[in-house]
């Protein structure tokens, strides 16, 4: 049986040492009295709450998974869930960075990104529940009418209802200009909406007592392409002028997906007959409306991943400890033991870091951009605002991709380190690599992510955002000029760097020329980005760890061991890890002719 340990010391490192969080939150009237003591017991919490009420029904959701009621159209999800979500209703988990206007608690997303890292460690298919609710919540108040607001939004911060996005059809997945889901118009304002959408998370279940779904749908005079969709509010149960629950509406779940894995959320297919909905926002202007929940989904799945990489690694380490094969190559390193602890092997050692580096160094990158989203939110200046709302946009693909390929690599290499033992269902190794297969595709899948990096990006505004974070790297390069101690990790970073701006310019330059340059490059390099980014968080972490061993030797005390795991951790990823980008550049330099010239390959 797997167990889960909620990393919260690792969390205060990111939050209070590498990012300074209680200062930054100081510059926010919003958040001015929000400190470090307060952000470390609420986490201390939600790491309990991760750990002994959800992650127990994660194995047993599981192999039990959803059932559908084909009479009724309702859904049943696995035994246990309902409670849980009862106890996360109960205890305000879902109001926690929540607007205190509706009703919730008010604290940064920063603290809500690391909670909900714990509950994706946890169980990542009961967490998608109330997760999507999130990013319904944050496209009403962005975009829904003041009736909408008052209507929506206090249940939906308490938690007694929840929120879906319907958006993919049958013939239609990111492609949305191709949707056909119609929406007539009503005498009293309403809309009849009709329509089949598939793939839809969350879409029907007994956890809450009700699900508002936001649904794409075009009107009867819409122009054709996705500037002719329009965003509705389309609630299971229809809500009197009271606010109250009222009669069924014509949206449905007309059949469950049997999916690989996240077995235990309902993946829906639900069926819009005449169902009443209410137009949010402008008619026709639907697409950029939901790209509020659409980015919020993209930064939460990236969030998935870094949950399942971090219990995945877990687990691993917990087992080669204690797993006895062979004798250490270099000599005996357990005598009084027939063999060693599979520890000892240097490539058993290269996965479990791995896995390790690649948590640790997600950890840092998905709170420094829940950071920036507070900013981007709260901060009183305007200038911080739009650049901390551009390098998020930056990061976004970034976050979504390179941390999703990355969790199914590292969960994979964790099952690895299990062998034969990895591909049984008890040690519970094989759901996290199932579970996290599906990261890499939906919310777009990594390959439409790299298209948005390197198109929209990077190349849409001539390297602008892009420039503007090598910034970031080059003031901490000169920072730790002349730090023989900080060389390690800051000469290969400011080498990628320059190689990034070069390399940045020519695929700009031949895809002036072909447009397929940019499909051909674009996965390749956003990997590239990646370690960019993943470097630049792992040098100042290094940057912190040293200074914190540098004070505690002034002091002649023993430095605390943790700095110094960083510090290894970090070793390993500059030398193991981030030459990955040397290939990389160069199956991206190939250029497009070697993949599309190829019919006669592809007959």
């Amino acid at each position: 049986m797997p167990s889960y340990t909620p990393p919260l010391r690792d969390m205060q490192f990111v939050l209070h040492e590498l990012l300074d969080l209680e200062n930054e939150l100081k510059a926010m009237p919003k958040h001015a009295e929000t400190d470090a003591d307060t952000i470390n017991a609420v986490l201390e919490e939600g790491g309990k709450f991760a750990a002994e009420v959800v992650f127990p029904i994660n194995l047993s959701g599981d192999e039990e998974g959803c059932q559908l009621n084909r009479d009724t159209h309702e859904v049943t999800a696995p035994t246990g869930f309902k409670e849980a979500y009862q106890q996360y209703f109960e205890a305000g988990w879902s109001a926690l960075s929540a607007e205190e206007e509706y009703g919730g608690q008010g604290l940064p997303l920063v603290v809500n990104q690391c909670f909900f890292e714990m509950l994706n460690s946890a169980n990542q298919a009961w967490t998608m529940y109330p997760g999507l609710s999130h990013g319904a919540h944050a496209c009403l108040s962005a975009h829904g009418s003041a009736e909408q607001k008052n209507t929506y939004l206090p249940k939906l911060t308490s938690g007694e209802w929840t929120g879906t996005m319907c958006l993919t059809e049958p013939h239609c997945g990111t492609d949305l200009g191709m949707l056909r889901t119609k929406a007539e118009p009503q005498a009293d304002g309403s809309y009849r909406l009709t329509g089949q959408k598939i793939f839809i998370s969350a879409g029907e279940h007994n956890l809450a007592s009700n699900i508002v779904h936001l649904v794409l749908a075009r009107l009867p005079d819409a122009p054709v392409g996705s500037k002719g969709i329009s965003l509705f509010v389309v609630p299971k149960f229809n809500v009197k002028a009271d606010g109250a629950v009222g009669d069924r509406n014509g949206i449905y779940c007309g059949g469950l997906e049997h999916k690989m894995g996240i077995h235990g959320n309902a993946t829906c297919q639900m069926v819009l007959d005449g169902a009443v909905g209410h137009m949010v926002g402008q008619p026709n202007k639907g697409l950029a409306a939901m790209f509020v929940m659409m980015n919020g989904a993209r930064l939460g799945v990236g969030n998935q991943s870094l949950g399942l990489t971090e219990v995945a690694y877990q687990n691993a380490l917990i087992y080669a400890k204690d797993r006895l094969q062979m004798r250490s190559l270099s000599g005996v390193k357990a005598p009084s033991k027939p063999a060693d602890p599979i520890l000892v092997h240097p490539d058993v050692r290269r996965m479990l870091l791995t896995a390790k580096a690649y948590a640790e160094g997600g950890r840092a990158l998905a709170c420094y951009c829940a950071l920036l989203l507070d900013k981007e939110l709260n901060h009183p200046d305007e200038k911080v605002r739009a650049d901390s709302a551009e390098i998020l946009a930056l990061l976004t693909p970034i976050v979504k991709a390179f941390l999703t390929d990355n969790g199914f690599q590292a969960t994979t290499m964790c099952q690895q380190v299990f062998g034969g033992h990895g591909y049984i269902k008890e040690w519970g190794m094989e759901q996290y690599v199932r579970d996290a297969r599906i990261n890499m595709i939906y919310e777009g899948t990594n390959g439409i992510q790299s298209l948005d990096l390197l198109g929209r990006k990077v190349l849409g505004n001539q390297g602008a955002s892009l420039q503007k974070f090598g910034k970031l790297i080059g003031k901490l390069v000169a920072q730790e000029m002349g730090n023989e101690a900080m060389a390690e990790f800051t000469k290969p970073l400011a080498d990628l760097g320059q190689k990034m701006t070069q390399f940045t310019t020519e695929i700009g330059m031949k895809a002036m020329g072909n447009a397929d340059e940019v499909g051909a490059a674009s996965v390749d390099y956003l990997r590239v980005a990646g370690h960019l980014v993943f470097a630049y968080f792992w040098a100042r972490m290094a940057q912190v760890a040293l200074a914190k061993i540098a004070a505690a030797e002034e002091e002649a005390q023993r430095p605390d061991p943790f700095y110094k795991a960083k510090l290894q951790t970090a070793r390993f990823y500059f030398a193991r890890l981030l030459p990955e980008t040397l290939s990389l550049m160069n199956t991206a330099r190939s250029g497009a002719d070697v993949l599309m010239d190829t019919d006669l390959a592809l007959a």
